[in-house]
């Protein structure tokens, strides 16, 4: 008797993303999807360029949800689980742009899912060759297999949020599927039903600790997280945002405050805030101005101009 077909949708919010379509979209037409009904949701954050027409073009059937204002990460993803929810679906694969994807990677999150139903999962994450941190540091073999996430690591002594494995070449090192501290928004796996429990992502947050903020969220409804290393994708890191950029400093500082605030010890806590006065006057533009709307509850796009 055949399975029947597990109804899936992919969720990945745009902007402006004409740059990264072609790679990401050639990749999920080359998917193989062996009993799963699969549609893919871009949830477009009101793009300027061409994002939307091209990915029509090279994606027949792809569904698009119209967003007026930028909505961020948080809010884009949110809108895409809605969509897909109004659709039935049981599944939601959240999925950055700036990806490229294992032809099995959807196929291997699912079959995980059927062992962990009701968990969040996120697979193994390389840098994409060329894009490592430390490029000059690997040889031309080892490129491409530079591991970017490998499980969530929180430290929660010092409130920051860490990948295993990051700039490790990959020897084999974590092939073993476990649990873990955090979910990747760049790439996870939320069943319907926790969708359904935890309202997706905090708006709150737009950008930056939406992922590790839903993690702790779905553990305290008694979910779990898992680390699915059969599962693989490439991720052109920070293909939006800029490692080291303004928007990075702004909602990295902002956003590691309110989420230190809600789930770290008092000790901690404490810490978090001498930082942060620290930060007023000492950080960079965008770091000082992340503390300072902070302090001023000016959450959400807050007061960068995106």
């Amino acid at each position: 008797m055949e399975m029947k077909k597990i109804k899936v949708s992919i969720v990945i919010p745009i902007w402006n993303s004409q740059r990264d379509l072609p790679g990401l979209l050639k990749s999920l037409l080359a998917q193989k999807l062996t009993g799963i009904n699969l549609t893919v949701i871009l949830s477009d954050n009101g793009s300027k360029d061409k994002s939307v027409e091209l990915a029509r073009k090279l994606y027949p059937g792809v569904l698009i949800v119209r967003n007026n204002n930028n909505l961020g990460l948080a809010g884009g993803n949110n809108k895409g689980i809605e969509k897909a929810l109004s659709l039935g679906k049981e599944v939601i694969i959240v999925l950055n742009v700036d990806t490229i994807l294992d032809p099995n990677l959807v196929e291997n999150l699912v079959a995980a899912h059927r062992r962990h139903p009701n968990s969040l999962l996120s697979p193994k994450i390389y840098f994409a060759p060329q894009r490592e941190f430390h490029f000059d540091r690997y040889q031309k073999n080892e490129r491409g297999k530079v591991i970017w996430y490998a499980g969530g690591i929180t430290d929660w002594d010092n409130v920051i949020g860490m990948h295993r494995g990051v700039d490790e070449v990959d020897i084999g090192q974590y092939a073993s599927e476990e649990t873990t501290d955090f979910a990747t928004g760049c790439c996870m796996l939320i069943p319907a039903s926790l969708a359904k429990k935890t309202g997706g992502f905090d708006q709150k947050l737009y950008l930056y600790y939406e992922d590790n903020d839903l993690s702790m969220r779905i553990k305290k409804l008694g979910g779990t997280v898992w680390y699915i290393p059969s599962a693989e994708l490439w991720h052109i890191n920070a293909g939006s945002s800029g490692v080291g950029s303004g928007l990075q400093d702004y909602f990295t500082v902002r956003n590691r405050l309110l989420f230190g605030m809600r789930w770290a010890s008092l000790r901690a806590k404490i810490a978090l805030i001498r930082e942060a006065v620290r930060t007023l006057t000492t950080g960079r533009h965008w770091q000082k101005l992340g503390a300072r709307d902070f302090f001023l509850g000016r959450f959400g796009k807050g007061s960068y101009p995106l």
